[in-house]
C-alpha cells in the first residue's frame, strides 16, 4: 500500500462562545457527522476557538490607551485600541516599521501583533492568544480521549507569516499527545549519507496541512489528520520554539 494520510474536516460546530465546552461539541460534531474517530488520529483545532472558548476576548471600548499606541496608531492609520493591546500582550517589540509590528509574545512566540486578532471576533472586539497553548491541548487530549476512548494527538493551531517568503502558514501553538518534532539526526539518508542537522517541525506541517480543508474563511475550525503513524508522546509547542542563544538573527 503506498503510505498516505487523509485530512478530514468536521463540520456542524457553532458559533463558540465564552464558557463552551469544546471536549463536549467536538465528538458531538463528530458523531453526528459519521466520523469514527481512531488511534493515532490527530485533531488540529484552531486557536480561534480555543480563545473564545477560554474567554480571550477583549471589547475594545474597554480599552484603556497609552501615548505609545496613541501615537503608532496615528502615525500609520491604525485601530489604537487594537495597538495597545499587542503592545500589552508583548514581552520584546521585535520590530515596529511601516505600520507593522512583529513581536515576541509572553509565550515565545514571534509573529504579527503579537497574535492579538480581530478577524472571526464579535463585532467591536479582538482576540488574544490563549494563555497557556500547552495546557489548553493537554486539557483536550485528555477529554477527547475519554469521549472517543482510544490514544489521540491534538495540535492547536494559529496562522503565522515567514521570514523571507511570502505568504502565510499554519503553524502549532499548542501540542498534546505527539512530538512536536521528529530528529532525523544519526540516520541515513536515500545515498546512505549521515543526516547531521534534520530536524523536521512534525507539528507544524500537521498545522498546515489541515489548514488546506479549514480554510480562514470556510468557517472548518478543526480537522482530523489521520495515517501519519505517529506514535504518542510528550511533545509540546514550547519545543517548536528556538532558544535565544542558537537564534542567529536574534
Amino acid at each position: 500500500m503506498l503510505p498516505s494520510i487523509q485530512i478530514f474536516s468536521l463540520l456542524g460546530l457553532p458559533e463558540i462562545q465564552p464558557g463552551d465546552d469544546l471536549a463536549r461539541l467536538i465528538p458531538d460534531a463528530a458523531r453526528a457527522q459519521g466520523l469514527a474517530i481512531s488511534q493515532g488520529d490527530i485533531f488540529v483545532i484552531a486557536q480561534k476557538i480555543v480563545s473564545k472558548a477560554e474567554g480571550r476576548i477583549v471589547r475594545l471600548d474597554a480599552v484603556q490607551l497609552s501615548e505609545r499606541a496613541i501615537a503608532w496608531a496615528a502615525a500609520w492609520g491604525k485601530d489604537a485600541r487594537l495597538i495597545e493591546l499587542v503592545l500589552r500582550e508583548s514581552k520584546r517589540i521585535v520590530r515596529m516599521e511601516r505600520g507593522i509590528i512583529v513581536a515576541e509574545t509572553r509565550h515565545g512566540f514571534v509573529c504579527a501583533n503579537a497574535g492579538v486578532d480581530s478577524s472571526n471576533a464579535p463585532a467591536g472586539t479582538a482576540i488574544l492568544l490563549p494563555e497557556d497553548p500547552d495546557a489548553s491541548a493537554r486539557a483536550l487530549q485528555g477529554e477527547l480521549e475519554k469521549a472517543f476512548a482510544c490514544p489521540l494527538g491534538i495540535v492547536i493551531s494559529d496562522t503565522f507569516g515567514r521570514p523571507w517568503r511570502e505568504g502565510l502558514v499554519n503553524v502549532a501553538l499548542g501540542v498534546a499527545g505527539i512530538a512536536a518534532l521528529i530528529d532525523y539526526r544519526g540516520q541515513k539518508d536515500a545515498s546512505g549519507n549521515v543526516l547531521s542537522a534534520t530536524i523536521i517541525a512534525f507539528a507544524d506541517e500537521l498545522a498546515s496541512a489541515a489548514e488546506l480543508v479549514m480554510g480562514k474563511s470556510k468557517g472548518v475550525p478543526v480537522a482530523i489528520v489521520r495515517g501519519t503513524h505517529a506514535q504518542s508522546a510528550r511533545g509540546s509547542g514550547r519545543d517548536l520554539i528556538r532558544p535565544a542563544e542558537r537564534d542567529l538573527f536574534r
